[in-house]
C-alpha cells in the first residue's frame, strides 16, 4: 500500500472509517498481511521508565523490538540491555525509524508534548500506532490524530491500559448493565501532585541528552535537570499535571461506563488550587464537576478528604468502587455476577499489548482506539482550561469547542514551535 494518498482518496476514506469510532468489529487495511506465525517488528520511541516497561511487555507479547530511538543516548544503550535476540538499531531521530520497512509499528512513549506529530508522521509512513496515554497535549491534536489515522487507516492503540484489567471492565458492565440502577453521579479521585521542588538554576543539558530534540514543538526554555525526563508532567508546555496523568486512566474509565466513548460532557465548573510558591505550574488540588446531558454529574477531586483515588458510581439502587486491585459493590453479590449473557457487552481485552498486536493483525480497532483516546484526553484538558482560568465553560461535544469563550477555545489548542 503506498504511503501517498490523493486528497480525493483521503477525503473518501476519513467518511468511510471516521464513523468507526470504539467499533470493534471494522476491518482496517495493512501494509503487509500479517500472518498467524509473522513476526511483528516494532520501534520504540521513548525507553526511560515506562517506555522501559512497554518494551518488555511487547517482547513478551511476542514481538521483535527492531530499533530504539531516544534523545538520550545513555537512556537509549540502556535499553538496549533488556532487548532478548539481535541487538536494534539505535536512533535519536524518530523519522529515521518510521523510514525502516522492517518496523510494523511504533510504540511512542515520549512527553505528552510530541505525541501527536510523532503519532500523525507514523501513520503517514504506513506504521501501526501504540501511544501512551494521554493521547494529546491539547484537544485540537486529538482529532488531528484521528484524521490520520482514518485517513491512513492505521491501527492506533492509546496506552490507557486499565480498560484490559478485569476489575475496571467488571465495573463498566455492571454500570452499563443497569445493576446499580441509574446512575446520578460518579466520583474520581486523582492522587497529589508529586513534584521534585524548587527548579534551581537552570545549566547546559548533559551530553548524552539532545535537549533541543526534546523540547521538540514546545516553545524554547534555558535546560532544567526539573524540567525533563520525568518532571515534564508538572508544566504546562509538555503536559497537564495529575489531571492527564491519572485522568487520562480513571476518566476514560468513566466515560467507558457512562456510553460516551464518542461524545463527552456538556458543562465543567469548579475550582483548583496551585503551589503558593509556583515552584511547578500544575494543580495541586481541584474539585471539577462535569455535567452530561444525561443529568450524570462526575466529581473529580485532587487533594480532596471527600473523593478517594479511583472512580465511585453512584447509581439508585447501589454503588461501584473501583480502582487498581480493587472492585467494591453494593450489592456485594455483583462481584461474582455472571456477565456472559448481559444485554449490552463491552469489548474484552486481557491484556493491552496483546489486544494492539492481535488487532494489528485482524485490522479490528483495538480496546482504546485513538477516537476513545482522544475523547478521554478533551475530559482532561477541559478540566485543566477550568483550573486555569478559575472560571467553568459550556462544552459542545458534537462541534468539539467551547462554547461563548472565546479565551477558553482558544486553549483547546497551541501553536508549535517554527519548525514543528
Amino acid at each position: 500500500m503506498s504511503r501517498h494518498i490523493s486528497r480525493r482518496s483521503a477525503i473518501q476514506q476519513v467518511a468511510i472509517w471516521g464513523g468507526a469510532a470504539g467499533v470493534a468489529t471494522q476491518l482496517l487495511p495493512t501494509n503487509r498481511i500479517l500472518g498467524s506465525n509473522d513476526r511483528i517488528g516494532v520501534g520504540m520511541i521513548g525507553v526511560r521508565n515506562q517506555g522501559s516497561g512497554n518494551l518488555k511487555r511487547f517482547q513478551q507479547a511476542g514481538a521483535d523490538i527492531v530499533a530504539i530511538c531516544d534523545v538520550d543516548s545513555a537512556v537509549a544503550a540502556a535499553a538496549t540491555k533488556l532487548v532478548k535476540g539481535p541487538a536494534p538499531k539505535l536512533l535519536s531521530d524518530y523519522r529515521k525509524l518510521l523510514d525502516d520497512p522492517a518496523i510494523d509499528a511504533v510504540v511512542i512513549t515520549v512527553p505528552d508534548h510530541w505525541h501527536a506529530l510523532m503519532t500523525i508522521h507514523a501513520c503517514q509512513a504506513g506504521k501501526d500506532v501504540y501511544c501512551e496515554k494521554p493521547l494529546t497535549l491539547t484537544i485540537a491534536e486529538g482529532r488531528k490524530m484521528v484524521a490520520a489515522a482514518r485517513t491512513h487507516q492505521r491501527i492506533v492503540q492509546t496506552g490507557s491500559q486499565q480498560r484490559s484489567s478485569s476489575e475496571f471492565w467488571r465495573a463498566c458492565m455492571l454500570v452499563r448493565n443497569g445493576h446499580i440502577g441509574t446512575v446520578a453521579e460518579v466520583r474520581v479521585g486523582l492522587p497529589g501532585c508529586n513534584h521534585p521542588g524548587p527548579l534551581g538554576l537552570d545549566s547546559l543539558p548533559p551530553p548524552e541528552l539532545d535537549y533541543e530534540r526534546w523540547l521538540g514543538p514546545a516553545p524554547q526554555r534555558p535546560y532544567n535537570s526539573l524540567r525533563v525526563h520525568y518532571n515534564f508532567r508538572f508544566w504546562w508546555d509538555y503536559s497537564g499535571g495529575q489531571m492527564t496523568n491519572f485522568g487520562a486512566h480513571h476518566l476514560d474509565i468513566a466515560q467507558w461506563a457512562l456510553g460516551m466513548d464518542d461524545s463527552g460532557p456538556v458543562a465543567v465548573d469548579g475550582v483548583a488550587g496551585f503551589h503558593p510558591e509556583r515552584v511547578h505550574e500544575v494543580t495541586e488540588s481541584i474539585r471539577l464537576t462535569y455535567a452530561y446531558a444525561n443529568g450524570v454529574r462526575l466529581i473529580c477531586g485532587q487533594g480532596q478528604k471527600d473523593i478517594q483515588s479511583g472512580i465511585r458510581f453512584i447509581g439508585t439502587r447501589g454503588e461501584i468502587y473501583v480502582n487498581r486491585g480493587k472492585l467494591r459493590t453494593n450489592p456485594e453479590d455483583l462481584t461474582t455476577l455472571p456477565l456472559d449473557d448481559q444485554p449490552v457487552q463491552l469489548y474484552s481485552s486481557h491484556d493491552h499489548t496483546r489486544n494492539f498486536l492481535e488487532c494489528m493483525r485482524s485490522r479490528q480497532l483495538p480496546i482504546c482506539d485513538v477516537e476513545i483516546g482522544h475523547r478521554s484526553a478533551t475530559v482532561c484538558h477541559l478540566g485543566n482550561i477550568v483550573a486555569r482560568l478559575g472560571r467553568g465553560v459550556q462544552w459542545d461535544p458534537a462541534s468539539e469547542t467551547i462554547v461563548g469563550d472565546a479565551d477558553a477555545q482558544a486553549m483547546t489548542d497551541r501553536p508549535y514551535r517554527v519548525g514543528y
